[in-house]
């Protein structure tokens, strides 16, 4: 019988890794992290937070992706989802003939047009448990690139439910991840979850637990998390006994902050006791994406003048390092190099921390004299379109860099 379900790739690695380095690597890049992850240029100094781009996860997904392609040739390939929140990367897959699954409005995917003869790669978010067994029923060969951190929430989700506890997730209730972290209590009878999007969210549920005044009433809360809770959540119920987990994406010093807040809120309303059996947390954010906001923060204690956070506007770990870095210096959050204009100096950016805030236009963006350029990218942006935007932003100054530094990327056009 012929295997239909892949989560270690084919064996392929070593013989396509030259072309992935090939296609996502940037010379500029490498000088600069070779050389203390500091280099001047003319009169800009450039610095790079000592993690950043690719991590482990990614890296993984973008190899089974490629190694799909190799492995069979003759047969259609879909994605369910994008890959990674990268609009190259993601750009990349479909060059290569891969077909995008894209959810609807509410979340959920058509696999109507798939057959059992296809290929359906699932992206390192993961797919819910619905979602799994669909694809599985269909019959067709599955290419598991799901991130090892994600899997280790989705334990600690399961287990959540399987003891009875409600799994208060922090996240964001539209995005893969959390949608797919979410369906996991659903491998137990009863299992509940409730969804929180921050710390301002978190509170109309501690307010609840512990019954301070003018909190929500419980068809007021149901209403609030109406999408964003198992089906049949019940207040009153369901947030007797509480386990938090939450996206791997997330700012970590919320999420833990939100499972501080939570445990008092049980403490006040029932007592120590009664919080020390009724409310579970586990740090389940990845250690990718606290590496690279421990890396900001480490940039952070001398601020360079200007910061440049690179990556898609859709992807969650992107933002927040945006986030971080606004409150020290003036942050430009870019999806890719075209987002700076050479000719006018003006830069296209996402001042926001919402996902879906619109681009504004600055001019005046550079200081006039020396200045230090920080530079970070999301964990989905991959090196080529870190030099990419290098290079523009040197241009502007006048400042050009040998194509040996880059020659992924040449002179920006």
């Amino acid at each position: 019988m012929e295997q239909t379900y892949f989560r270690k790739g084919f064996g392929l690695k070593k013989e396509l890794r030259p072309l992935i380095d090939a296609e996502y690597h940037s010379g500029l890049v490498e000088r600069i992290r070779a050389r203390g992850y500091a280099d001047r240029f003319g009169d800009v100094t450039v610095r790079l937070a000592q993690e950043f781009g690719f991590c482990y996860g990614v890296d993984r997904a973008v190899d089974y992706a490629y190694e799909t392609v190799h492995k069979f040739p003759d047969r259609r390939i879909f994605l369910v989802g994008e890959i990674i929140h990268n609009p190259h990367v993601n750009s990349r897959m479909t060059e290569m003939g891969i077909a995008f699954l894209y959810p609807d409005d509410h979340g959920r995917f058509d696999f109507s047009g798939v057959t059992p003869e296809d290929v359906v790669i699932m992206p390192a978010f993961g797919v819910t448990l619905h979602d799994f067994a669909e694809l599985r029923d269909i019959g067709c060969i599955l290419v598991d690139t799901t991130c090892g951190s994600v899997l280790h929430v989705w334990k600690r989700v399961e287990s959540y439910a399987k003891d009875g506890f409600t799994a208060v997730i922090h996240g964001k209730y539209t995005h893969e991840e959390s949608r797919a972290t979410a369906s996991q209590v659903n491998r137990h009878e009863g299992g509940a979850y409730v969804i929180v999007r921050d710390m301002a969210e978190a509170g109309l549920l501690m307010d609840f637990i512990a019954d301070r005044p003018g909190r929500l009433s419980s068809e007021e809360l149901l209403e609030h998390f109406v999408n964003k809770a198992s089906p049949g959540f019940d207040p009153d119920r369901d947030l007797q006994y509480i386990g938090v987990a939450n996206q791997t994406t997330m700012l970590a010093n919320e999420s833990l902050a939100i499972g501080w807040k939570i445990h008092e809120a049980m403490v006040e309303r029932f007592g120590e006791e009664h919080a020390a059996t009724h409310f579970r947390s586990f740090g389940t954010i990845c250690s990718a994406t606290q590496e690279r906001q421990d890396a900001v923060a480490d940039m952070m204690k001398e601020p360079p003048h200007v910061m440049l956070v690179i990556g898609g506007y859709n992807s969650s770990n992107t933002n927040h390092l945006a986030h971080l870095c606004r409150q020290y210096t003036s942050t430009f959050h870019v999806a890719d190099a075209s987002c700076i204009d050479v000719d006018t100096g003006a830069i296209r950016h996402k001042p926001e921390l919402d996902p879906g805030a619109p681009e504004v236009v600055a001019t005046d963006w550079l200081p006039d004299g020396p200045f230090d350029l920080g530079v970070t990218a999301g964990a989905s942006t991959p090196n080529n379109k870190i030099g990419e935007a290098l290079l523009r932003i040197l241009a502007i100054r006048g400042i050009e860099v040998d194509a040996g530094d880059d020659p992924s990327s040449g002179r920006p056009s």
